[in-house]
């Protein structure tokens, strides 16, 4: 890599872990786009790169998220309750999502399913949806189960699950604040299970490139954790004194950028 593809992935790792500790995304939707580019770049496979930057992407979260629940727990923020029923059914779904169902999906599908679920997520956020009064969190197994479902589509499109996990805690009338510090605690068990079954899928693939650990590529890895962990603590500091439809609307135009970028990178995938 040239100094200019580190600066850039130092950069895009500063702006991931701020964004970890502020929204509790994790930093890996908001890496993918930029890892398509640099990978591009150095050029990759196009029939790995995809998987590469989601890959590298979710590995980043193992560290970022750590960081920014450290920085969440001094404030108080995090429901480990919560965070505990969810983690099962997450490692689950994550493990499935991670492995070789991963390496058998089309980069095109996963650039597509990508953008189509934060479009959705974005929307939710933006347009702040107050959720019914009445309205509260399932029981042991329906958390068990979104935990399944919500660790599948984490692992396929490379993100914390933060885009699945806020929305449905605001949904069931949790704050927001500590929706997305939950989202912190509950992007850990998703990022382990996930990096672990990207590194299982992708064991022994001939399109891979020299330093690379199944199809997380360690160099680029090791570029965005240097400044993410650095960045997150300071993210968790900041969401505190920032009003709720504020935050809504930051975490929901967030989203609805990257989405845009990854609805693109699906069409040329596509051919269109």
């Amino acid at each position: 890599m040239s100094i200019i593809d580190i600066a850039w992935l130092m950069l895009g790792g500063t702006v991931s872990g701020f964004l970890a500790g502020l929204l509790g995304i994790g930093g890996g939707m908001i890496l993918v786009p930029l890892m398509i580019l640099i990978f591009g770049h150095l050029g990759f496979n196009q029939n790995v790169l995809m998987h590469m930057a989601i890959a590298t992407g979710m590995a980043s979260v193992l560290f970022t998220t750590s960081s920014a629940v450290m920085a969440h727990q001094k404030y108080g923020n995090i429901n480990w309750k919560l965070v505990s029923a969810l983690s099962p059914g997450l490692v689950l779904g994550a493990l499935i999502g991670g492995s070789k169902f991963f390496d058998v999906i089309n980069g095109a599908w996963l650039s597509l399913g990508f953008a189509i679920f934060i479009i959705y997520s974005s929307s939710q956020m933006i347009f702040n949806k107050a959720p019914h009064a009445a309205r509260a969190l399932p029981g042991a197994f329906g958390l068990f189960a979104f935990g399944v479902l919500t660790g599948v589509i984490a692992s396929l499109l490379g993100a914390g699950g933060a885009f699945i996990t806020v929305p449905f805690m605001i949904w069931c009338n949790i704050k927001p604040h500590n929706a997305m510090a939950n989202s912190s605690g509950l992007g850990f068990p998703i990022a382990a299970s996930s990096t672990l079954g990207y590194i299982y899928g992708g064991w022994g693939n001939l399109s891979l490139p020299e330093y690379s650990l199944g199809y997380v590529y360690v160099p680029a890895l090791l570029c965005i954790v240097i400044t993410s962990v650095l960045a997150a603590p300071l993210g968790a500091k900041v969401v505190s004194n920032i009003e709720v439809p504020k935050l809504k609307r930051i975490f929901g135009f967030t989203l609805l950028f990257v989405a845009l970028f990854m609805l693109n990178e699906s069409r040329k995938a596509f051919g269109f």
